[in-house]
This record gives C-alpha cells, sequence and structure tokens, in this order.
C-alpha cells in the first residue's frame, strides 16, 4: 500500500478538497490510505473552544459555532443536496463535542484538549470520504482511535505498537481508498489521545510500518524539503535526497517539514518518504530514502522562535558535577521542558528550552533555592547543518549572540534580535 498525507493546508476550503481529489486522479488511488489533518485552522478554533471552556466564557457558544459554520461552508460547497448524509454525520460530530461541553466532570486541560481537539479531524475526514464516494470512488472511513491505541499521556501520547500493529493488520481493507485521520489515538478506556502537534506525519508513518507499505508520501504547499524555511529566509534551495540519518538529524532540531518521531518507523523497515507538492503532484519533491545524506550537498537552517535561554551558576562557586545536571535535567523532565542545546562550563550550566507547557516559573522557584538563576524570554535558536563561514555570518547578522557552540557537522546560535 501507499500512504498519503494531507495537512490542514491542503483542505482548508472546497477547492482544496476537489485538489485533493485531482491528487488521487494522477497519482492513483487504488490500495491507498490518506490520512488528513483538520481543515485550516481547525485545530486553532478549537483551542479557543478549549481556553473559553475553562474559562467559563460567555463567549463558549459562540466559539463552537465559528467552527461550525465554517466547515457548513465547505459543505455547501462540496455537496448540492442538502439533504446529503454528510450533513447529518457533521451534525452528529457537533452535536458529540457539546454534550462532552456540558457533560465532563474532568479538570484535567490535557484531558479536555485531546476530547475537543479530535473532533477537527474527525469532521474533515468525514467530509472527503464523503466527498470521494460522491465522485465515484469507493472509500473507507477508519476511525484511528479504533486502530492506534496509546498511553494516556495526553497531548503527547505514547504508542501501544503491538496493539497497533494487531488492530491495523487485521483491520485496514485493501483495494478501496482507505480515510483516516492524523494527530490522534485512543488509550485503554477508549478516550481520545493526541500524538503531539504535527503528528498526523506520524500517523502516516505509524501505519505505513504495520501495513509494510511501499511509500509514504506527505503532501503539501511547497514543492519538497528546502534546506530553510522560506518564511525566514531568502533564496531557499530544493533538497532532491535525504537520508534517513540526516532527516532524523534535522527533524531533531526542529525542522518542522518533517515531524521528529515520523522517521524511526519509516527507518526500521526502509519505506521511503517523499515530500510533495499538492499544487504539482508529478513533480518529484524530495526523497528520505537510503542514500547520499544530502543531494544537493548545501547549508540547513533551522530556526525556533520564543526560546527561553536559562543559565545556572553555582551560588557558592563550587563545580556544577554530575549529580547537579542530573538533577537538573530531572527537573525539566517533570515539568516538561523540551531542551534543544545544552552548554556547561566548571560553574555554570545553560540550556535553550522550549516551555510549551508554560512551566518556567514554577521550575525557577525550585532551582532558585540551589543555583544563580538567570534567562533570557523569547529568543531565537538557529541551527546550521554542514555550516560554512557564509551561513554563519547570515545569521548573525542584525542579532545579538547570546551563546554558540558547533560540533563537526552542526553549528547552534542562540539570538536576540539587536535593537
Amino acid at each position: 500500500m501507499r500512504i498519503f498525507k494531507f495537512g490542514g493546508a491542503s483542505v482548508k476550503d472546497a477547492a482544496g478538497i476537489r485538489n485533493v481529489y485531482e491528487v488521487l486522479q494522477k497519482t492513483g488511488y487504488e490500495d491507498v490510505l490518506i490520512v488528513v489533518s483538520a481543515m485550516g485552522k481547525t485545530t486553532n478554533a478549537l483551542e479557543v473552544v478549549i481556553k473559553n471552556y475553562f474559562e467559563k466564557s460567555p463567549a463558549l457558544q459562540a466559539s463552537v459555532q465559528d467552527v461550525k459554520k465554517y466547515h457548513n461552508q465547505i459543505l455547501m460547497d462540496l455537496f448540492e443536496d442538502e439533504k446529503h448524509p454528510v450533513f447529518a454525520d457533521v451534525n452528529v460530530f457537533f452535536a458529540d463535542l457539546e454534550y462532552f461541553l456540558n457533560q465532563n466532570k474532568s479538570p484535567n486541560y490535557n484531558f479536555v484538549y485531546d476530547q475537543v481537539v479530535s473532533f477537527g479531524e474527525l469532521i474533515s475526514t468525514k467530509i472527503i470520504s464523503h466527498y470521494m464516494s460522491l465522485m465515484g470512488i469507493k472509500t473507507q472511513w477508519l476511525d484511528v482511535r479504533n486502530f492506534i491505541k496509546t498511553d494516556t499521556n495526553y497531548r503527547d501520547a505514547t504508542v501501544d505498537w503491538d496493539f497497533t500493529q494487531k488492530n491495523i493488520s487485521k483491520n485496514v481493507k485493501k483495494k478501496v481508498l482507505n480515510i483516516t485521520q492524523g494527530f490522534l489515538g485512543s488509550d485503554e478506556n477508549s478516550f481520545t489521545t493526541t500524538l503531539g502537534r504535527e503528528g498526523s506525519d506520524y500517523t502516516a508513518a505509524i501505519f505505513a510500518y504495520c501495513l509494510n507499505a511501499e511509500s509514504v508520501t506527505i503532501w503539501k504547499d511547497v514543492p519538497g524539503v528546502m534546506n530553510a524555511d522560506p518564511r525566514y529566509f531568502e533564496n531557499a534551495s530544493l533538497l532532491n535526497q535525504i537520508s534517513y540519518r540526516e532527516a532524523i538529524e534535522l527533524a531533531f532540531y526542529g525542522a518542522t517539514v518533517i515531524h521528529p518521531k515520523t522517521l524511526q518507523p519509516l527507518q526500521r523497515k526502509e519505506i521511503p518518504l517523499y515530500v510533495k507538492s499538492f499544487i504539482n503532484p508529478l513533480l518529484p519533491g524530495t526523497s528520505v530514502s537510503k542514500g547520499s545524506d544530502l543531494e544537493p550537498q548545501l547549508p540547513c537552517f533551522i530556526v525556533k522562535k520564543n526560546q527561553l535561554l536559562v543559565s545556572l551558576s553555582s551560588i557558592d562557586f563550587s563545580f556544577i558535577m554530575e549529580e547537579n545536571i542530573s538533577e537538573i535535567f530531572a527537573l525539566l523532565h517533570q515539568f516538561k521542558m523540551k531542551v534543544d542545546l545544552i552548554q556547561n562550563s566548571a560553574i555554570s550550566f545553560s540550556v535553550c528550552v522550549d516551555d510549551k507547557f508554560g512551566n518556567f516559573g514554577a521550575l525557577k522557584n525550585i532551582l532558585s533555592k540551589k543555583f544563580a538563576v538567570t534567562y533570557n524570554e523569547n529568543v531565537s535558536l538557529y541551527t546550521i547543518r554542514h555550516f560554512d563561514e557564509k551561513a554563519t555570518k547570515m545569521v548573525e547578522k542584525n542579532k545579538d549572540v547570546l551563546l554558540k557552540q558547533m560540533s563537526r557537522e552542526t553549528m547552534q546560535i542562540v539570538t536576540k534580535e539587536s535593537n
């Protein structure tokens, strides 16, 4: 089988969904499973619903209605017959969402988050499945929560591979177009879990691994993997080929075009990953597979914004030794701070972290009991793979460099914009 993944940008409106149909016409759809994200910015809109829910805001109902209106407009654009069953199916999902918001008793934000945001993927795939059927393509809509089983670490769940492998191997039919949701799974009590933001790519890799797929294709609005994010760098160039090892390095450092967890299951079975344009689907795009590390050989730039640079120093000028570092890392893990860079000297220790869950205030209070704590908020972390002098100068231009370190292949620079 081939696995295709379509992100939110590719299905943000009726024209996008029609284009998915055109892509399938050009590439073929027999023995294909497509993984689809929520439409457009639906996840963001559902995050507003969650915020209003916890704040007991009078705007809660209006925020639900905004999501409903957005999808209804797409439905009206795609389906002329207002009695088409897709309308009833989508209404059931919205009724389920409102029922959950009225009946939920759990104060756990992460649990509520997963139950609510999941409706974005469920609704988008239901609409797309009905549209493909309308256009004459035989489809099977799969509720991914019956296939991918996870632990209860809501918002960043870990896959139970044994259960998941059995579910997928036994229940995915071939010879039809299978349509399922990215990003979602479920725990042992059948509550919805999510695999981390941008986890739809990972979903595609999970299905590919369990089905021994021929390939995975991620369809995007760019021609493939670029050596830099065009939003931040001029003259970004297309990479034709990337090895698994190099792609894992790029993903680890934060290249957003491929989810960090996506590559390991594909590499284990040597399943090639293609990143292609849904605007020009017949172009070759980028291949991530066995082969040369990088073609062409160019510096690759990755930037992470809104980082936190934290420096700890010993209050009594004693060395920061292994036991101190071990204690610091245990706290970073406890407070779910993702560490993107580490640097230490005899009496100081610095980390650049992503405070995804807003826990730094509580962590700082604990660290301050043993260390002098200094920090810089809203810094940018630049990583340059295969750096050279020209690439380094380009990154440092008009910025204050707060920290810099390099290894044989990689340079990392923490910067603040110059005033």
